[in-house]
């Protein structure tokens, strides 16, 4: 082995329900420990995160919650992982910038002592990387064979660009690319909408990458505490987000994409709200006189030939006659009346 070591060097991968590393947890770890000898030592352990898997990260890795539903928190298995490594470096893919922070991240918020100074760490992107840089003077001597005349001029640049691009469709020409769910295809070919959607692999919305696609074509938010939300759920529960980022450091054209989509987030909210008021009640028919029908009122009939329809004392009284001039009859008629008396 030409690899020389003077203690265990432990390659380490981690699966996780996102990728920020404050908010995010693990939920698989697996360790290959090479020890000095060349002997090596195996381990992987799957991690109840106690928060859900985002959908997005479970087609990327294939572990969903029913998976790990029965498994132990990171609690319980942080001091068995502490133990296992305690003696080794650290090796990994990305690791620098992504696993150590977050394997750390996890053994702090379980209590876990794991000390980093005095370790190595070895991230091998970052060789590969640095090996094999990815610079348009790189990609140029790699695909044309040629040095770049008047480097950094607009025109030698984008000159370079265009006969890059037109190697590389020569190059990869019915070459096999795998992605990271094994979905096998022929990306680069002389198509210009098929290289559009192999090039934009992260489907963002809006360049800077703070906001991007999901599989169903809704935009989640990229950053942040709401990072891997729909920007549509987050502002249900805290519209003012909109106004934060509206107001705050972020580039126009994201500004922009974010404005599309609080407008028609908006126009949801106003239909759901009419669809939701109570139906009006039904208006009375007008009458022909474009006035509408009133409900009759209560009449009481007596045999006055002008009755009140208000119910009171005056109502009932007889109505008073005029007196009548004395005659001789009326005084005969006394007479008579008092005789009998």
């Amino acid at each position: 082995m030409k690899l020389q070591l003077k203690r265990p060097l432990a390659f380490f991968d981690l699966e996780t329900t996102g990728t920020n590393i404050g908010a995010d947890r693990i939920v698989e770890i697996s360790v290959i420990k090479l020890n000095p000898d060349g002997s090596e030592d195996v381990k992987t352990w799957r991690v109840h995160p106690g928060i859900p898997i985002p959908l997005e990260s479970s087609l990327v890795h294939g572990i969903y919650d029913e998976h790990i539903k029965d498994e132990k928190r990171f609690h319980d298995l942080g001091q068995d992982i502490a133990d296992f490594i305690h003696d080794s470096d650290l090796a990994g893919y990305n690791s620098n910038k992504f696993d150590i922070p977050m394997l750390m991240e996890e053994f702090l918020r379980a209590g876990v002592q794991f000390d980093l100074d005095q370790r190595h760490f070895v991230d091998v992107q970052n060789i590969f990387h640095q090996m094999e840089q990815r610079t348009l003077r790189a990609a140029y001597q790699f695909y044309c064979d040629k040095q770049i005349i008047n480097a950094h001029s607009a025109e030698a640049d984008t000159r370079a660009t265009m006969e890059v691009l037109l190697a590389q469709i020569e190059r990869y020409e019915n070459q096999e690319w795998e992605d990271k769910k094994g979905n096998k295809s022929t990306p680069v070919v002389g198509d210009v909408e098929a290289l559009h959607k192999f090039t934009n692999l992260s489907r963002p919305v809006d360049f800077a990458g703070r906001m991007v696609y999901n599989e169903q074509g809704e935009e989640l938010i990229n950053f942040g505490k709401h990072k891997g939300k729909r920007v549509e759920d987050v502002l249900n529960v805290e519209p003012s987000y909109y106004s934060w980022m509206m107001q705050g450091d972020f580039p126009l054209y994201t500004k922009r994409k974010l404005e599309e989509i609080y407008k028609r987030w908006n126009a949801k909210k106003v239909a759901e709200r009419q669809q939701a008021r109570p139906a009006q009640p039904a208006q009375a028919p007008a009458n022909q006189q474009g006035q509408q029908a009133q409900a009759p009122k209560p009449s009481f009939q007596n045999n006055s030939p002008k009755s009140s329809p208000q119910l009171n004392s005056q109502s009932f009284k007889k109505k008073e006659e005029p007196a009548k001039p004395v005659d001789e009859d009326m005084l005969a008629q006394l007479a008579m009346k008092f005789k009998k008396s």
